[in-house]
């Protein structure tokens, strides 16, 4: 069995849950036994709702793999949280075990192979993952789509008022957002649309405003043109130097003038290019 677990939740949103559905995807298809962890039933009803998940198993916290995982099992770790020294355990107990690199200077401390966000390393694997579906063509519906993130916990578009009113923007409300808070929101925006449509907005919208960065990587391999919000205090999934490359435009914060400038100039070139994810190395090692 090759158990993933992502770190999710109300605070941290979906990005590692959905990235974890695309590996896993790849995995069943190639016959592979499968289950994704996750920390928040929300998430797993999430990725039912929106990606098709079969099914999915919820557990505390990183410590917690254990609880479900067996020996000879392999595990992959997308999560930020501190292990506690349990990561010793399970590159003993396990398989094989990947972890996503906390930072550029995380290394492997047990074996265990790192997903990287840049790698030029043979032992290690690419982070950013994005799934097929977003590199096939889709016609595009003139729209400026605004996705915070899923989750708005501080209200911080609420709090940003002003800064939305000056735009005509459309919003992909977030899986966590409070009951009731569309109501607030309708008023800022042209038109709210449901989690559940995520994928469908972020393939068939011209324009992207985005402070997550797992769905601006989906929406430029879509074709679409993406501008990054990097908020403070953010950690990206993916550094914004990186999403740069990709030729995803990034301003800070609630800039009205730097969004506006973002909002009409031309797309951004791209250095990097971004490639659907394959899980053809993993296999050859699980």
């Amino acid at each position: 069995m090759i158990y993933y677990y992502a770190h999710t939740g109300h605070k941290v949103g979906l990005e590692r849950a959905r990235r974890g559905v695309t590996v896993l995807r790849q995995l069943e298809a190639a016959g592979r036994e499968v289950q994704l962890l996750v920390n928040d039933f929300r998430a797993g009803v999430a990725m039912k709702e929106e990606q098709g998940l079969k099914d999915y198993v919820n557990i505390e916290t990183v410590q917690d793999i254990d609880a479900i995982a067996q020996m000879g099992d392999s595990v992959i770790i997308d999560s930020d949280e501190d292990d506690h020294g349990r990561l010793v355990k399970y590159c003993a107990d396990f398989k094989t075990v990947y972890r996503f690199a906390h930072d550029e200077k995380d290394v492997s401390i047990h074996g265990e192979t790192l997903f990287r966000p840049d790698c030029h390393n043979p032992e290690c694997e690419e982070a950013v993952i994005v799934d097929a579906q977003y590199f096939e063509k889709t016609s595009k519906t003139e729209r400026v789509l605004f996705f915070l993130r899923d989750y708005d916990h501080d209200k911080t578009i609420l709090n940003n008022a002003d800064f939305f009113r000056q735009f005509d923007m459309e919003l992909l409300l977030g899986h966590y957002f409070f009951v009731k808070y569309e109501n607030d929101l309708e008023k800022l925006f042209y038109r709210l649309h449901e989690p559940e449509e995520y994928t469908e907005l972020l393939s068939t919208s011209t324009t992207v405003v985005t402070a997550s960065a797992q769905a601006a990587v989906e929406a430029k391999a879509s074709g679409v043109k993406v501008i990054f919000m990097l908020l403070e205090k953010q950690k990206p999934l993916y550094p914004a130097a990186l999403l740069q490359a990709f030729g995803i435009d990034v301003v800070d914060g609630f800039d009205v003038s730097a969004l506006d400038a973002a909002l009409k100039k031309e797309n951004p070139e791209a250095t990097k290019a971004l490639h659907a994810f394959s899980a053809d190395a993993l296999l050859k090692e699980i």
